[in-house]
């Protein structure tokens, strides 16, 4: 290969690269949003008739991915990829995808609603932006990626500044069940680590604008017939009520926020690798800190703004040099 085509496939790499950094910040952006817009309307009606304290932020989790899926085939429409999904469907990876769909989205997807419903959007995000680094170890076993030193002192510094952000306890009544929040958040870190893993393992040969299509419909038919009946009629009483009210109208945009969100992370993956998509994305704990003071009257504390300057400098740590990337994808 001569230097000029060497310099030439460089230089579209890197443009890769960057696109691939800027796509995951939106998601991180977009996934903060979410957090906040669900919990906001997790206290409206008809979530809050006390009837199942488990059912109320199920349901919400199960139209919050309904609506993300319908969203997702739109744009696949709109880009003629809808064909693809009966074609991809018939392939190995896409068994990979779906089992990867359950653990981030009946799994993942449940723990974090139930963690935002008993203790609140930016705890829930201080817990759940941990997944980064459990998801990198992971990666880093199973995909074989490499992750530098400067990388994982990102994502930890990162990580580090989400608890900064969230752990000091809400004072007064309004979440009771509070540490039942934080370990379902926990739960939600998990399921979205080995997500991450098992998604980017099957879009090796899967277009990731279908993968992640194929990721919302499998996590919301799990809910509407494997998640929800568990709960009898409660939870489609709720299901049913929430057309009635403006929430379940809410939570048809909310899906729109979090489709732009999955389908951004997924991309990012594909593009960039897991370790450095997951350090991009839990730039989410910031957001929803960011999100929550501008929309939810959240009090601005020393600990949040100190946790943010140690999110955003994790961020910067764990971007770098888009030229690594490039050289490492050339190897």
């Amino acid at each position: 290969m001569d230097q000029d085509t060497q310099l030439l496939l460089q230089g579209k790499d890197l443009t890769y690269a960057k696109k691939g950094i800027g796509i995951g910040l939106l998601a991180g952006a977009a996934w903060g949003l979410d957090g906040v817009l669900m919990g906001m309307v997790l206290g409206l009606a008809p979530f809050t008739n006390n009837m199942s304290i488990f059912a109320a932020p199920l349901v919400g989790a199960c139209l919050h991915d309904g609506f993300s899926t319908l969203w997702l085939f739109i744009h696949n429409v709109i880009n003629g990829k809808w064909r693809d999904y009966a074609r991809t469907l018939k392939t190995r990876p896409a068994k990979m995808i779906i089992l990867a769909a359950i653990l981030g989205g009946p799994i993942g997807m449940s723990g974090n609603l139930l963690g935002i419903y008993f203790a609140g959007a930016s705890y829930t995000a201080a817990i759940t932006a941990a997944y980064p680094a459990i998801g990198a170890i992971l990666g880093s076993i199973f995909l074989k990626e490499k992750i530098s030193r400067r990388v994982w002192g990102g994502i930890i510094l990162a990580i580090i500044g989400s608890f900064i952000v969230g752990m000091v306890p809400p004072e007064g009544s309004a979440y009771p069940h509070f540490y039942l929040g934080i370990g379902l958040a926990a739960v939600a870190a998990v399921g979205w680590a080995i997500e991450g893993v098992m998604s980017t393992y099957g879009m090796d040969l899967v277009d990731s604008d279908i993968a992640i299509g194929i990721r919302e419909a499998t996590s919301f038919l799990v809910y509407i017939f494997a998640i929800l009946p568990l709960f009898g009629g409660v939870a489609y009483q709720i299901l049913s009520d929430s057309f009635t009210t403006p929430s379940g109208w809410y939570i048809a945009l909310i899906g729109l926020v979090g489709a732009t969100s999955i389908l951004s992370w997924y991309r990012a993956m594909n593009m960039t690798g897991v370790g450095r998509a997951m350090g991009l994305n839990v730039t989410f704990a910031l957001w929803s800190v960011f999100f929550g003071w501008l929309l939810n009257n959240l009090q601005v504390t020393p600990n949040l703004i100190i946790g943010v300057v140690i999110i955003s400098l994790g961020t910067i740590f764990t971007i770098g040099n888009p030229k690594d990337l490039v050289n490492l994808r050339s190897r």
